[in-house]
């Protein structure tokens, strides 16, 4: 795919949705941080909802600390995984406030040093709450990538280190969110929407379909 193609694919996108961003409901970067540590195999619409009881009750780092693990898996039992993931929530709550004086850091390494947060969180994070030029490729991303020609790549780490170089520097910021919409409404695992997709024609996958 060539660079003028990308640039129009990314310009449609933006039109149709100037400002996106994550479905994951969250009104501080700590709520964000534990939010997507949760997100990990499971959706948004269900992280939402044990968010939605567990941030009016505890929504700091020493406040989350203190249900400990059990108390936290009281809130996100619904929650796939939950278990392990209330001991990655806890244990990064401690170190926030053991090292971070209970803020969330802003640099790659020490994201990464937290538990339960790898590469992808730690991109969700920098890009969303810190505005960096960070490319989370989770499946959606991957797939949309792959499919249309934007960014191919055998592995994760591939497709990131492409999108970051072939998208727009104008769209790199937003570029994340936009990919991950388009991979979960429109251009889906089973059956893309091809009929209704708005960059269909630029989009460069052989086995299109209608919406019938």
């Amino acid at each position: 795919m060539n660079a003028a193609k990308r640039a129009e694919i990314f310009r449609r996108l933006k039109e149709d949705n100037p400002e996106p961003t994550t479905e994951l409901e969250y009104q501080s970067v700590f709520e964000l941080l534990v939010a997507v540590i949760l997100s990990a195999q499971a959706t948004d619409v269900g992280v939402n909802k044990a968010t939605a009881r567990l941030f009016p009750a505890a929504n700091t780092p020493a406040a989350i600390h203190a249900l400990g693990v059990e108390g936290l898996e009281e809130y996100i039992k619904t929650i796939g995984l939950y278990r392990s993931k209330a001991k990655n929530v806890i244990e990064t709550c401690r170190l926030l406030v053991e090292r971070h004086a209970g803020e969330v850091p802003s640099t790659r390494e020490e994201l990464e040093a937290l538990p339960g947060v790898g590469r992808k969180t730690a991109n969700v994070v920098l890009n969303t709450a810190f505005r960096q030029p960070a490319m989370a490729v989770d499946t959606h991303i991957f797939r949309v990538s792959n499919r249309t020609g934007i960014a191919p790549g055998k592995t994760v780490l591939e497709v990131e280190k492409k999108l970051l170089k072939f998208v727009p520097k104008e769209y790199l910021l937003d570029a994340h969110h936009w990919l991950i919409l388009h991979g979960r409404y429109v251009c889906k695992a089973r059956k893309p929407q091809c009929g209704s997709c708005r960059i269909e024609d630029l989009c460069e996958y052989k086995h299109k379909t209608s919406d019938d």
